[in-house]
């Protein structure tokens, strides 16, 4: 396998990791933003109070973009599969 093809693996596999990454990344920053936004505006500091929102938008985020995200990742490894002949030469 020469090195170009390596580095060319490694550079798509570093950007389908960010672009599977965030959706659930940016969901979690609006919502923390959101959450910061009340709690300085009513001055209430308690750190827990931003856990359970967090864990139900990473539940919802998973759930509504799980599909979208699986067949994003199945496309790659079947393009993987496709090219290891070539790859291997």
């Amino acid at each position: 396998m020469y090195q170009l093809q390596i580095l060319n693996l490694v550079q798509n596999s570093m950007k389908i990791a960010i672009i599977l990454s965030s959706p659930i990344l940016l969901s979690l920053l609006l919502i923390g933003l959101l959450i910061n936004i009340v709690q300085v505006s009513t001055q209430i500091n308690e750190q827990t109070l931003s856990f359970i929102p967090k864990i139900l938008v990473i539940f919802f985020s998973g759930f509504f973009f799980g599909s979208w995200m699986l067949k994003y990742i199945l496309d790659y490894i079947v393009y993987i599969f496709h090219n290891i002949p070539v790859m291997i030469q």
